[in-house]
Parts: C-alpha cells; structure tokens; sequence
C-alpha cells in the first residue's frame, strides 16, 4: 500500500491541474458583451488495462460529483458474511491506512462537501460531492475509503448497535420487509440474499471477514471510476495511479437462479401489503423495455406529489370490487441476469382477497391483448419522460451512467433509450404480460392474511 501512503502528496499536486483547465463560465461584463458559451461536451469512456472503467461527463457544473461503483452488493455474499455489505456501508468512514476516521468526517466538512454510501443486491456504490475547486481534497478521501480499508477491531466493535437501529428503523416500513420476502422466496440464491444485515448476523463480521469480502470484490475489473463535472483525463489519471492496488476480476458471482414460492408474515397489521411477481427480463435487453411499458400501462404510481393511480387500469380494476382505501401499482425490478415483474397491493384486511384477484384479473386481461394503442403511447411518454427526469440531476445522472458502464462498459445515452421505447409494439407488451401470466410465480405478504388468498389459489 506503499501508494496510499502518498496520496496526500501526490494528490495535493492536483489542484494545479483543475486550477489550469479553465472550466469556469467567463463573462464580460461591458454592456456591449455577450456571455460567452463553453462548447458542450460529450461522455467519454476509457477502460484501462487492468480492467477498471473510467467514465465521465464534463458538464462545468460548480460542483462535481465522483463515484466508484463496485459489483459487490448481497448479491455476492454467502452464507457464512450475510449481511457484510451492511456493516461495509456503515464502517465507511472509519480510520483507513491513509486517514483516520476524524480526518475523513473533519476535511470533507471542511470543504462543504458530502459522502455517501448505498449499497444494492448488485453494486456498492461511494459517493463525494463538493464544489469543482475541492476535488482533489475529496478525491483522497474516496480513494481511502474504497482502496484502502484497514477494519480496527476497536472501531468495529461500536458498529452492532448501529447495525442493529438500522435494521430496525427499516422494518417499520411494511414495504421493505415485503420486498425482501418477496426476493427471498423469488430466488434460490445471491438475488435472495438480503439489503439488511439479518439479527442473528450483527456483530459477527470480524476484520479478517470484512478484508477478505474486500479483497475479493474491490478489484479494478469491478469496479467504474465515474465523474458529473469532472475533466477526463484528470480523472483517468487518478484511476490509473491510485485504483490499481487489487487488480483482476475477483471472485466470480454466482448466477440467479428463479424458483417461486411465498413467504407469508403473519401480524396484526390493520392492512395487508402484498406483492405476486414472475421471473421477467435482465436489465438493458429489450424484452426489459417492453416490461416497462407494461407496468405504465397497468400503474407505475402517482405522477403528481400525494398523488393516486386513480386512473390507471389496476386502480379501476379494484374499483368495480368496491374496495375501500387501497392502492395496487405495477412492480418491476430488473437486475444483470435476472428481473423480477407483478404488483403490489395495499388492502384491508376484509377486502385483501378481492384486491389482489382483481389487480391479477387485469393483468390477464392485458394479456388477451385488451389494450389499445392509446394505451401504449400514453404508457410510452410516462417511461420517456421517468428517462429523461432520472438524468435531470447530478445524482440521478451519476447513478444512470455508473450503472451502465459497470454492467457493459459502455453508455447508452438517453436518447437511444428513448428510441427504444417508441420501437415498443402493442404485440411486445402482450407477450410481456403472457409471460407473467403464464410464468412460475412468486408471492410475499405481510398483515392480518386471514382473507389474503395464497399463491396456488389466484
């Protein structure tokens, strides 16, 4: 780690470079100038020999925004670290070989900015944001906390209670609990292992246990250096001096393995939440796209702040049961090699059974080709327009092209995915829907089940 220890030197010389790129807007202010305009620029991809991907989007924003994407979400867990990724995403900021845990929190404060850690059943994901002037003081902090772990047991062991508040706070939220039953019985392994460290897991990962995770997953073929208002060749430049400490694939992922089932959690919920999906499609092939169509022409959700689905077909399918205060929306997740697509109803308790009938009522009405073409160009301007907001901030755009780049090492601009939807037919969205109709099925519920219907029985 001889490099990590000359990182605070090294990157100081960094300022100089950011300083001489002259990326700041000019203006003349004499009445007769006019602003000058900086030519737009496009994202640019580079993927060095050691396999690491280097992507980035100067958009002379103020502030800029970095992250290393990783593949080592639950996915890639095991039975003997589940729940791993969690304690990796709350020890973050702790002491590393080039910064203590105080020099972290202290000198990203210091400059206004801000780090962040999420983690899905795929990727982890580090996150600084500041202002354009203070990437080099971020930047080492990133570095140390994705490249240079070092696990103290005494630092460590203030992390189960911490674990444990977290696990907790996300369990009151009905939806959670059902989603990660849902992928529990909807897989056979990795894509069911959970986004929370399970009870009986917290406070069992060891140093040793967190180092080995780490040496395995965050190597250079793994990960994507991603920067939003960030030179290229600065960038690149990083990469290839500081992320190059564990080079190749790491350890190989096991694929997802759909199976169906149900998982049911009996409580004394007052409602019923409850979610029936089938094995869809991967994500970016175009079977995925169709799925997304689908699940605007069904319900996607509210598009207006506490907004309903009041016109949506799921929402007037429940209507003809005369149900009261439910919601049903269309549920789709897509992953690298598998996805996952149905509803998920809100109910009460005495009208659980007609919601979720109803709600796959619809879905096979669909099938049978009840759909007009109406229905799919309204269906196809909602998907582009979620498109098209997701990259309207900094967040969402660092999200969408790390994504991208990780999974294929290339980018789709958004435009191209906005073609791909219009090439959406009316027969691609049937078909989507025969496939969950007919498709092994599986089914997660949480409340007073006494009126919910099991699997076998819709």
């Amino acid at each position: 780690m001889r490099s990590v220890r000359r990182v605070n030197s090294t990157l100081a010389n960094l300022a100089k470079r950011f300083y001489s790129l002259k990326v700041a807007p000019k203006y003349e202010f004499a009445a007769s100038a006019e602003k000058q305009h900086l030519p737009a620029q496009e994202l640019q991809v580079s993927k060095l020999p050691n396999g690491l991907v280097i992507a980035s989007l100067e958009n002379y924003s103020p502030t800029s925004k970095i992250g290393v994407f990783i593949k080592a979400g639950s996915r890639y867990e095991s039975a003997s670290n589940l729940g791993i990724t969690h304690t990796l995403r709350l020890a973050a900021n702790l002491t590393t070989k080039g910064a203590s845990s105080f020099r972290i929190t202290r000198g990203i404060e210091a400059v206004g900015g801000g780090l962040s850690v999420t983690s899905t059943r795929e990727n982890m994901i580090y996150a600084v944001e500041c202002m354009r002037d203070y990437v080099d003081t971020v930047m080492e902090y990133l570095i140390n906390v994705t490249a240079a772990q070092e696990f103290r047991t005494w630092e460590l062991s203030e992390l189960p209670p911490r674990l444990e508040l977290d696990r907790v706070l996300a369990f009151q939220n009905p939806q959670i609990g059902v989603l990660e039953n849902l992928h529990s019985a909807a897989y056979r392994n990795a894509l069911s292992n959970p986004l929370y460290c399970p009870g009986f897991m917290v406070g069992q990962h060891t140093a040793d246990q967190l180092l080995e995770f780490v040496q395995n997953n965050f190597t250079s073929g793994r990960m994507a250096l991603v920067g939003v208002g960030v030179n290229h060749t600065v960038l690149k430049q990083v990469g290839e001096h500081y992320l190059n400490m564990r080079s190749g694939t790491g350890a190989a992922g096991v694929a997802a393995k759909f199976r169906g089932g149900e998982i049911r959690n009996q409580n004394n919920d007052h409602l019923v939440h409850a979610a029936v999906v089938a094995e869809s499609a991967a994500s970016g092939t175009p079977e995925a796209c169709a799925y997304g169509v689908l699940q605007n022409v069904l319900a996607a959700g509210p598009y207006i702040k506490r907004g309903s689905n009041v016109s949506s077909k799921l929402h007037q399918a429940v209507m003809k049961k005369n149900a009261d205060l439910f919601d049903v929306s269309a549920f789709s997740a897509s992953y690298s090699d598998s996805g996952l697509f149905g509803f998920y109803t809100v109910s009460q308790v005495d009208s659980a059974s007609d919601v979720i009938k109803a709600a796959m009522s619809e879905v096979k009405n669909v099938a049978q080709g009840n759909v007009s073409e109406t229905d799919i160009a309204r269906a196809k301007k909602q998907l582009k327009a979620k498109c098209l907001m997701t990259v309207e901030t900094s967040d969402g755009l660092l999200d969408e092209i790390g994504s991208q780049v990780l999974l294929t090492g290339a980018y789709v601009p958004t435009s191209d995915l906005v073609q791909q939807v219009d090439s959406v037919s009316v027969n691609d969205v049937v078909n989507a829907a025969k496939k969950f109709v007919s498709g092994k099925k599986s089914m997660a519920a949480s409340g007073n089940l006494s009126n919910t219907p099991f699997l076998d029985e819709l």
